[in-house]
């Protein structure tokens, strides 16, 4: 998070993205204030590549920009959220749910959004459009309209011929406005030219042009007719010194240039300089944008038109490539390289950094702390009142959702014992940084921490704050580790990891596979949707399912949460106490996040996987396999979770309930040693 003397990048464009490319590629360039990049999603899609996207031309995996990624690379902290405010002489940027963000220069590049001139879907923002075309039926009989014949509304018409060959299609232009080439051009591809004002019922695309966000205008900020940020020849908002503009959302009062892609990439270099000039107390340099920039608009058939200024030639196949060839160029500057499974592990964090389970085991039976371990203590005196502590070092680099993971990952303990959390006390090093910087960061990770606790209804009660004495790390958030202590209550006899019968059911809540696909972030093999999906999985509380197994609490026997052992490491801690019962495991019915058994495949493991390896003895005993096991799935069953799954065992009776109405799974079940 930022404070004084720091640097927040609001919007991820494309101007933010090359800026992350600059510094990812010449960090000796990057200002050594602590950056931050908030975004609404995790990646930003190449305008460029759209139309070819609604084509399906390519995948969409082709056009987007890993935000994520590229923070990591430049040093720069990254948060996933929607932006809807800014208070700029207070120095404050509004964040949807969660704690307004602080700064001491600011860069918005926040694109912009589709004139709302007519009934319909808009266009921008784009991820919206997107769905909306993905959930159309390619055969409904009544017609798609886009509406606005502009150059963007013509390339997404074609794109949509070619995508739906026999959809009836409409593009609503106004009277005069397409010349006769262009109109030949529809007519060959059948799409209907419709005069402005005409009435239509059906779904319609707005590509009416476009306008700045509307909090822009009413954070009191320089705009003009359309909304967009005014700034001078050096990028930087008028009236207000530490704020700077760039992009569609963003305009230069001396030099006027349209709302597109080709100007938010020309102007990255100029942002980027500027930015590193200001936060260095040196000169900005001005930029003179040039007045005219090659326009390539695709067609339906594998052809494109030039325009420059009022000139235009095509559509020509010549055409087409160029564009395909400059688009691929642009995306392939930000892989990144030496992305390599093979390539030397960091070490991992969340989960995946606590103790092996080997030293664990060993250290605590010499001080005479061994036996059954248990997910929580009962409290002398009461075994309704549990207790149980959790926590590890920064699993990302957005502070409140670190906190907010690690709190969950906390709780589990107690839902595992059937228990409702009440209170928790906190624990948090920071890292050794300016102190406004550490409030900034203690103030995002409280925050996060009681997301999870107000929805339990349950109290952040007090705690303890201490800081680090190594150096901080680039971006400083990923020196910040929490530990938790949780506080809960059963209402009846808490459910223990022992306890499992003949005929018992084996259920898991969520999936797998956390372990693989953060240590692939690492090395930049886990893609940008796999992650997201994990998160989005993970940020999610496990406490509503006590609510739905509550009523039928009796038929639950036994119960643990999978973390950083693994599944097969923590069902063996379930077997320690039951020789004579074995476990089948159905290796099909296990769920895995996306890409997770992709990476396995590629050889990429967490380093805590090696150790974990050692629970693969459980298959030469009580645990058998359905069938014969795959390498991915070894890995799988022993890969360590951060906000892992609940794993469960109950009878045939309540796993058939709990299957019925809920995420639950079957994954295996408990018979009697020798039949």
């Amino acid at each position: 998070m930022t404070a004084a003397g720091g640097l927040l990048l609001a919007g991820g464009g494309h101007s933010h993205a090359l800026l992350l490319k600059r510094w990812g590629m010449q960090p000796e360039r990057r200002p050594q204030q602590s950056i931050t990049l908030v975004n609404r999603s995790s990646t930003a899609l190449y305008s460029g590549m759209v139309p070819g996207l609604i084509a399906g031309v390519y995948q969409r995996d082709e056009l987007a920009i890993d935000l994520r990624q590229l923070c990591d690379r430049a040093g720069v902290a990254f948060v996933e959220a929607e932006i809807i405010g800014l208070e700029p002489e207070q120095n404050r940027l509004k964040l949807q749910g969660r704690p307004e963000l602080h700064f001491d220069w600011l860069s918005l590049d926040v694109g912009a959004v589709s004139r709302p001139s007519a009934a319909g879907v808009p266009i921008k923002p784009l991820e919206a459009s997107l769905a909306f075309l993905e959930s159309e039926d390619p055969s409904d009989p009544r017609p798609l309209r886009v509406i606005g014949a502009g150059a963007a509304g013509l390339e997404v018409v074609l794109a949509l011929r070619r995508r739906w060959p026999q959809r009836e299609l409409q593009l609503q232009q106004r009277s005069g406005q397409l010349d006769p080439g262009i109109q030949e051009v529809l007519q060959r591809a059948r799409i209907a030219l419709i005069e402005d004002n005409t009435p239509h019922s059906g779904p319609s695309l707005l590509c009416t042009g476009s306008l700045g966000p509307a909090w822009l205008a009413t954070a009191g900020l320089p705009v003009d007719s359309d909304g967009r940020i005014r700034t001078d020849r050096c990028l930087r908002v008028e009236g207000h010194p530490s704020l700077f503009a760039s992009g569609d959302c963003a305009v230069i009062s001396a030099s006027p240039r349209p709302a597109s892609g080709v100007w938010a990439v020309r102007a990255g270099r100029t942002l980027a300089t500027n930015l590193e000039a200001a936060c260095q107390g040196q000169p900005l340099h001005p930029w003179q944008p040039q007045r005219q920039a090659l326009q390539l608009i695709g067609s339906h058939e594998d052809a494109a038109w030039a325009r420059w200024g009022h000139w235009r030639l095509g559509p020509s196949p010549l055409w087409w490539r160029l564009k395909q060839s400059i688009d691929r160029r642009f995306m392939a500057g930000f892989e990144r390289p030496g992305a390599m499974a093979n390539a030397a592990p960091m070490a991992c964090r969340g989960c995946a950094a606590k103790l092996p389970a080997q030293p664990l085991a060993a250290a605590l039976e010499r001080v005479g702390l061994g036996g059954q371990p248990e997910d929580a203590a009962s409290l002398p005196g009461s075994e309704q009142l549990l207790q149980s502590v959790d926590g590890f070092p920064a699993l990302v680099s957005d502070p409140w959702l670190n906190g907010r993971l690690t709190a969950l990952h906390a709780c589990s303990d107690l839902w595992a014992c059937g228990a409702r959390v009440s209170s928790a006390m906190a624990t948090v090093t920071l890292p050794m940084v300016s102190a406004e910087e550490q409030q900034e960061l203690l103030v995002q990770t409280l925050a996060g921490i009681r997301s999870v606790l107000d929805e339990q209804g349950a109290e952040l009660i007090g705690g303890h704050t201490m800081e680090s004495r190594s150096a901080p790390p680039v971006p400083a958030s990923l020196g910040i580790q929490i530990t938790l202590t949780v506080n809960g209550n059963s209402p009846k006899s808490p459910w223990l990891k022992t306890g499992l019968r003949p005929g018992d059911a084996l259920l898991i809540s969520r999936p797998l596979g956390t372990g693989v696909l953060f240590a692939g972030t690492m090395t930049g093999a886990t893609k940008a949707t796999d992650l997201d999906a994990a998160l989005k999985g993970m940020a999610c509380s496990q406490h509503v399912l006590l609510g739905q197994i509550e009523p039928i609490r009796e038929g639950i026997h036994a119960c643990t949460d999978i973390t950083g052992f693994g599944l097969l490491g923590h069902l063996g801690e379930m077997l320690q106490n039951s020789p004579g019962l074995t476990v089948e495991l159905d290796g099909s019915a296990i769920p895995a996040y996306p890409g997770a058994l992709d990476l396995f495949k590629r050889g990429v493991s967490s380093t805590l996987a090696p150790s974990n390896r050692t629970a693969w003895r459980w298959l030469e005993g009580p645990v058998q396999l359905k069938q014969p096991p795959s390498a991915g799935l070894l890995e799988l069953l022993v890969d360590p979770q951060t906000c892992g799954p609940l794993l469960l065992a109950c009878s045939s009776a309540t796993a058939a309930q709990l299957t019925q109405n809920g995420p639950w799974l079957q994954i295996g079940s408990a018979t009697a040693a020798h039949g």
